[in-house]
């Protein structure tokens, strides 16, 4: 089964993602912060992950380079409900496989899934 982390300090993006992400086959487990996250990282080492930018504590810039620094390969998908252009400029260059905009509604979430090669919509 597919394994999806979704790092996010709002219980309600962890709820939707755990129901969107479940129906598409997914195992997902959520962290509350940055910390959390990259202990689950190392742990259960999933193969995408979703990370909010703006948590207290660890940014979601720094989860970024520190998972890539553990996995080059992992797909990093970089949420914010800000819409700052020089922090998605920032992820990019760090090699975030996206960065989305909150809200994340159903379609944006499909057409990340099917850019990172998971693609639960390919699958026979």
């Amino acid at each position: 089964m597919l394994k999806a982390l979704v790092i996010d300090d709002e219980q309600p993006t962890l709820f939707m993602f755990n129901l969107f992400l479940n129906a598409y086959g997914y195992e997902v487990i959520t962290a509350e912060n940055a910390a959390t996250g990259i202990e689950l990282f190392k742990k259960e080492r999933p193969s995408i992950v979703f990370t909010d930018i703006k948590m207290p504590g660890m940014d979601g810039l720094d989860v970024l380079k520190i998972l890539k620094s553990i996995d080059p390969a992992v797909h990093v998908i970089v949420m914010t409900g800000h819409g700052d252009q020089d922090l998605m400029k920032q992820a990019m260059e760090l090699n975030a496989t996206a960065f989305i905009n909150k809200p994340i509604g159903r379609e944006i979430l499909e057409q990340v899934l099917k850019k990172v090669g998971d693609n639960p919509f390919q699958k026979k």
